[in-house]
C-alpha cells in the first residue's frame, strides 16, 4: 500500500496530525494497534456492550466528537489492528511495517513519503513489596478496564504513586460505582502551590476532580505511599506510610487499608521504539523535535507523547502542527505562520504546564529503601531486587547494559519498558539507550519473508543497501515461539 502521509497511533496526536494533513491535500494513512481509533486518552467501548453515554467516561468529549467526525469526513484511511514493529527508511522513502492478525503473524507495509510518529507514552510504576500480587493493576490500565470494557477492577480500591493521572481514575473509578479507600499521592501539595502560576490553566480541572472526589467521600492521603501489598493468593490490603522531605518512608506511620485492588502509577514515559530504530536524535527520554516538530531524521516528524509527557491538549497542538509542516513540506511549501499561530501559542504554554507538573509530581525519592530484596523487579524475567543489588555490590556491574547481562532484568517480552527505571534506581545508574532493533517481537516468518522480498527488489533491478541485514544484532535472539526481538 502507497501512501504520501503514514501517521503510526491514532491517539490524539496522530488524529490530530493526519486530519491536518489532509487538509492540506495529501494522502494520509493512520496505523493503530487498537481496534478502533482515539487512542488510550479517547478509548471507546465496544458497540455490542451498549454504552448509553460513552461521552461520560470522557472529560473532553466534544474534542473527541470533532475528531471522529472530522475523520469520517476527511478521506484519512485508517487501519486498526495494525501493530507497527519497525520503520525503515531507504533512499528518502519509508516503509512502515506491522504485523496484524490474532496471533499477530500477518504482515501488512505501508509505504510512504513521510512518516509522523505519534507512539504516545507507558506508565512508569516503581516495584515495591507485593507488587506482582492479582488485584494490584496500573492505574492506566484500571482507567483501560472501565473506559474500553465498561468494568471496574475491583470492589473496594485505592489509588496510589504520583502524578496528575491519579484524579481522572479514582474519580471514574468512584463513579463507577467502585468503593475508593483512599487516593495515596507521594507528592507534597507544596510542590504544587509553588508552580501554580505555570498550572493556573489546570486548576478548574483539578479542582472539578478535587470536588468529586469529596462527593464520594474519597480520602486524600499526600505525601503517602504504598510501602506493601498484601495477600496470598490475591490482593487483600495494602499498607500506607507517610513521607518526610526527601520522600523516605516515616517509621511508625503505617496503617493497613482493606481492598482488592490497587491502581498505581508514577507517572508516563514516552515511546520513542520506532524513533530509536529510525535513529532519531534524543532529548532525555523524549524524541528531539524543532518549531514544525520536525526530528533529525529528514522526512519524520514526531508529535505527542513521544516529544514529552504533556496530555491530550498539548499532543492535540503538537499534531496540527506537525501535520501542516508535514503538507506544506511534502509540497516544497513553508508552512503559514499565521494558520498555525494559534496551536503555537497552546503548544508554548501547554509545555510549560507540563514541565511545571513533573517538577511537581516526581516519584519519591527514597522509594528504593522500601523495595526488599525478595521484591521482584523484572516481572518478565522473575529477577528479584537482591540479584540487581548482588549484580552490582559483587559482580561489579556499573551500568545497567551489565546488570542486564549478568541477571536477565529488561530480556522479557516487555524488553525493560517496565523494569529498566526501577534497575537504574537501584544501581545508581543512567538507563542508558535502549538499542531495541524492534518495536515489538516478530515471527522469524515475517523477517524471513520481508529479507525474501528485499532480494526480489534487488533482483529486479530497483535500489538496495550492499550488505543489508535483517536488523537483527548480537543483542537478538529467537524465542521458543519463534519469536525475534528478545534483547540478551
Amino acid at each position: 500500500m502507497r501512501t504520501e502521509l503514514a501517521v503510526v497511533g491514532a491517539g490524539p496526536a496522530g488524529l490530530a496530525a493526519a486530519l491536518a494533513a489532509a487538509a492540506g491535500g495529501l494522502r494520509v494513512t493512520v496505523l493503530d494497534a487498537g481496534d478502533r481509533p482515539g487512542g488510550q486518552y479517547f478509548r471507546q467501548p465496544a458497540a455490542e456492550l451498549g454504552a448509553r453515554r460513552p461521552q461520560a467516561l470522557h472529560h473532553q468529549g466534544r474534542t473527541w466528537a470533532r475528531l471522529r467526525d472530522g475523520l469520517a469526513g476527511s478521506g484519512v484511511r485508517v487501519l486498526t489492528e495494525h501493530h507497527v514493529w519497525f520503520v525503515e527508511e531507504r533512499s528518502g522513502a519509508f516503509t512502515v511495517r506491522a504485523l496484524l492478525g490474532p496471533g499477530q503473524d500477518e504482515p501488512s507495509d505501508v509505504h510512504a513519503d513521510a512518516v509522523l510518529l505519534a507512539t504516545g507514552g507507558y506508565e512508569h510504576v516503581l516495584p515495591f513489596p507485593g507488587w506482582t500480587l492479582p488485584g494490584v493493576v496500573t492505574a492506566g490500565g484500571a482507567q483501560a478496564m472501565l473506559k474500553g470494557g465498561l468494568v471496574v477492577p475491583g470492589r473496594t480500591a485505592v489509588v496510589a504513586g504520583t502524578g496528575p493521572l491519579l484524579l481522572p481514575v479514582a474519580t471514574g473509578l468512584a463513579a463507577a460505582g467502585v468503593r475508593v479507600a483512599a487516593l495515596v499521592e507521594a507528592a507534597d501539595p507544596k510542590r504544587i502551590a509553588g508552580h501554580a502560576r505555570a498550572l493556573a490553566g489546570k486548576l478548574p480541572e483539578g479542582a472539578g476532580h478535587a470536588a468529586r472526589l469529596l462527593r464520594h467521600r474519597v480520602r486524600p492521603l499526600t505525601r503517602h505511599a504504598v510501602v506493601r501489598a498484601h495477600g496470598e493468593d490475591r490482593l487483600t490490603g495494602v499498607t500506607v506510610a507517610a513521607l518526610d522531605a526527601g520522600g523516605r518512608v516515616r517509621r511508625g506511620t503505617g496503617r493497613h487499608l482493606a481492598c482488592d485492588t490497587l491502581a498505581v502509577g508514577h507517572g508516563m514515559l514516552p515511546h520513542t521504539d520506532l524513533a530509536d530504530g529510525l535513529g532519531c536524535r534524543l532529548d532525555g527520554p523524549a524524541v528531539a523535535v524543532d518549531a514544525e516538530q520536525r526530528t533529525s531524521v529528514p522526512g519524520v516528524w514526531a508529535a505527542g507523547e513521544a516529544t514529552g509527557i504533556g496530555g491530550a491538549a498539548l499532543a492535540l497542538a503538537e499534531g496540527h502542527l506537525a501535520g501542516r509542516s508535514i503538507a506544506a513540506r511534502l509540497r516544497d511549501l513553508e508552512p503559514d505562520p499565521a494558520g498555525g499561530a494559534r496551536a503555537a501559542r497552546a503548544r508554548e504554554t501547554l509545555r510549560t504546564a507540563a514541565a511545571a507538573l513533573a517538577a511537581a509530581f516526581p516519584p519519591p525519592a527514597g522509594w528504593t529503601g522500601q523495595v526488599t530484596d525478595d521484591t521482584v523487579v523484572c516481572r518478565c524475567e522473575e529477577v528479584t531486587a537482591g540479584a540487581v543489588r548482588e549484580a552490582v555490590e559483587s559482580l561489579g556491574a556499573g551500568d545497567v547494559r551489565t546488570v542486564k547481562l549478568l541477571t536477565r532484568a529488561g530480556m522479557g517480552w516487555c524488553q525493560g519498558r517496565m523494569c529498566v527505571p526501577a534497575v537504574a534506581g537501584l544501581t545508581g545508574c543512567e538507563p542508558g539507550p535502549a538499542r531495541r532493533p524492534f518495536a515489538r517481537p516478530v515471527p522469524l516468518g515475517v523477517l524471513a519473508r520481508t529479507r525474501s522480498e528485499e532480494t526480489e527488489e534487488s533482483l529486479d533491478g530497483e535500489e538496495t543497501q550492499d550488505g543489508e541485514e535483517s536488523h537483527v544484532d548480537e543483542e537478538t535472539q529467537v524465542d521458543e515461539e519463534t519469536q525475534v526481538g528478545e534483547e540478551t
